[in-house]
Formats: structure tokens, sequence, C-alpha cells
């Protein structure tokens, strides 16, 4: 009875989930009166203001996801190998993205970086992507993180540190030679993720005035009918190509652990 029971949510939950997604790709496809056709896919992708939103923002997922490595991989291990007492301060620090609005933190940007303060970065094109980057970073610190965190859990750092060291190994050789090799398949789950949010993202985009996807997407939606439906599926699939991606890498390297 039980099992019943679970079946039966698991497939309601389906349902829920998965008939907006084909009520929406089924009228993403009704551009041409009568029948299925691609046309207002043809029309996004052909759209230069696409073209440009969308190189834009995958230029700055780059940047964030090189970013966030530099700054969390070398953390969480410093954090796990010498300061474990540090940990819980951390994490804790890490969530705050979670429960600080996005909205919060671009306004805090916008009054401490604008033209008439010690540091005007909204003041050119290249000092407001700066800052965007960073809120990029900010708003994926959670899930870069925990998957880092993650993934030097099962790693004994000590000892690969220790071998290192008395191999004459520096610090920077040691982070970049073993430890990353190694987590490698958290780094990679964190930067898919990082990428999803930044293809994604809207507010900060939006109110620092960057022509990013996110603010693209709200702009067709307020405008045409079929086109949105069509972007909507094809940002869908973005997010859905890179969870499978975190998948594929992940089954790849416990395949390659189990071999050797």
């Amino acid at each position: 009875m039980i099992r019943i029971w679970s079946w039966g949510a698991l497939i309601i939950g389906m349902i829920y989930f998965i008939l907006p997604l084909v009520g929406m790709t089924e009228f993403s496809l009704s551009m041409r009166r009568g029948e299925y056709s691609f046309d207002a896919y043809a029309v996004v992708l052909s759209d230069s203001q696409f073209q440009a939103t969308f190189s834009y923002s995958v230029i700055m997922a780059l940047f964030t996801i090189v970013f966030g490595v530099l700054l969390v991989v070398p953390t969480a291990y410093w954090v796990r190998l010498r300061m474990p007492e540090l940990r819980p301060y951390v994490e804790f620090i890490t969530l705050l993205p979670l429960v600080i609005p996005a909205i919060v933190v671009v306004f805090g940007y916008i009054r401490l970086y604008n033209t008439s303060s010690w540091l005007p970065m909204t003041g050119t094109a290249l000092g407001t992507n700066i800052l965007l980057m960073f809120g990029y970073a900010t708003l994926s610190l959670p899930y870069m993180y925990r998957a880092v965190d993650t993934g030097l859990r099962a790693v004994d750092v000590g000892t690969l540190t220790e071998a290192a060291q008395s191999l004459g190994a520096s610090w920077v050789t040691i982070l970049a030679r073993i430890i990353l090799p190694n987590v490698l398949a958290a780094v990679l789950s964190g930067a898919f993720l990082t990428f999803a949010i930044v293809m994604g993202e809207f507010t900060m985009a939006a109110l620092l005035d960057r022509p990013a996807f996110g603010p693209y997407m709200q702009l067709l939606g307020a405008n045409r009918a079929y086109e949105p439906s069509a972007l909507a599926v094809i940002a869908f699939a973005i997010t859905w190509a890179c969870m499978g991606l975190i998948q594929l890498v992940t089954r790849f390297t416990k395949h390659t652990r189990a071999q050797t």
C-alpha cells in the first residue's frame, strides 16, 4: 500500500511539472495557424538582440565560473586543512545569498559604487560588468562552495598535502596539480549550476543596465506572444543540459576512479 501511494505521489508530481512544460512547448509551436512549426524559434534565434544578449551572458558566466573557482577552491581547501573550526562560520556566510534577495545586493552595489562615490565603478561599462560578475558569483556561492566542499570530503586532503610538500611542491602546485584534479567533478558541478544561474538571472542585470539574457527574456515576454514561449523552452533546455552534464561528469569520474 505504501508503495502504491509513493508511486501515486511521484506520478502526480511529474504531471504537475510536466504538463505546463508540454503546454508551453505546444504553444511555442503554434505560431503558424493550423499546423505546428518552428517559426517562433526561427524568429528568436535570428534576432540580433538575442544573439548579443546570449553571447554576453555566456561570457559573463565563464568569467563568473573562473572567479568562483579561484575564490572557493583555495578557501574550502584551507578551511578543511588548517582551520576546521571556522567551517560553520564559512558555511553560514556562503548561505547568506539564499536569504538576502538579489535586489538588496544590487542596490548596495549601486549605493557604494555609483559615479559620486569613492570608487565609481558604475561609471564605465567595464566597471559595471565587474560588479555584475561579483553579483553573479555571490548568487552562485552557496552551490559552488557546497559542491567543492563535498568533493573535498571524499579526498584525504591532509595526506595528499603532506606527500606533495615532502616532494617540494609549493602551495600553488598543490592546489593546481593535486587538489583541483581530485575535486574536478565537484568543481564542474558547481560550474554548470553557476552557468544556469547566470543565464536566467534578471534583477542584477536589469538594475545595472547590462545587455544580459535575463532582461531580454523579460522584454520579449512583454511584447510578443509565441516567441517568449520558444525562448522559455530554449532557456529550460539550457538548464537541463547543464544538469545532464553534471550527471555525466559525476558518472564518468566515478567510473574512472573505479578502474584506477
